[in-house]
């Protein structure tokens, strides 16, 4: 799935401009090792957008272009129902990953689950 793509199922006309949509990250496909930064072991994020109700797969570096590139947003719900918003950021090494804001004990992000 191409940034573009991404784009179009995020988002839909009306009146010749695009209304932003959010995605929630319900899952993560890690892979398995060591790395310097938790983030980067995340190959590609299950998500759903909630309010029409689709559901899609992109990997970790297009998700990083969508938020900083096209101002998309994604979260996380938390198991105490608080959402919490991904940020984009790249690692020294030049890796792009997204984590979320507002989240300074531990990073929910991490903490969802493995998709099947």
């Amino acid at each position: 799935m191409t940034a573009h793509s991404l784009l179009l199922i995020l988002s839909y006309p009306i009146n010749d401009k695009r209304l932003k949509m959010a995605v929630r990250i319900i899952c993560v496909k890690r892979e398995d090792g060591k790395y310097d930064y938790p983030y980067v072991a995340i190959d590609y994020f299950e998500w759903i957008n909630e309010r029409i109700n689709v559901n899609g797969v992109t990997d970790r570096t297009k998700i990083q272009d969508w938020i900083k590139d096209e101002q998309g947003e994604a979260y996380v719900i938390d198991k105490n129902g608080d959402k919490f918003y991904l940020v984009p950021a790249v690692c020294p090494e030049g890796n792009k990953y997204v984590k979320t804001v507002d989240d300074t004990r531990s990073d929910c992000l991490l903490k969802l689950p493995d998709c099947v």
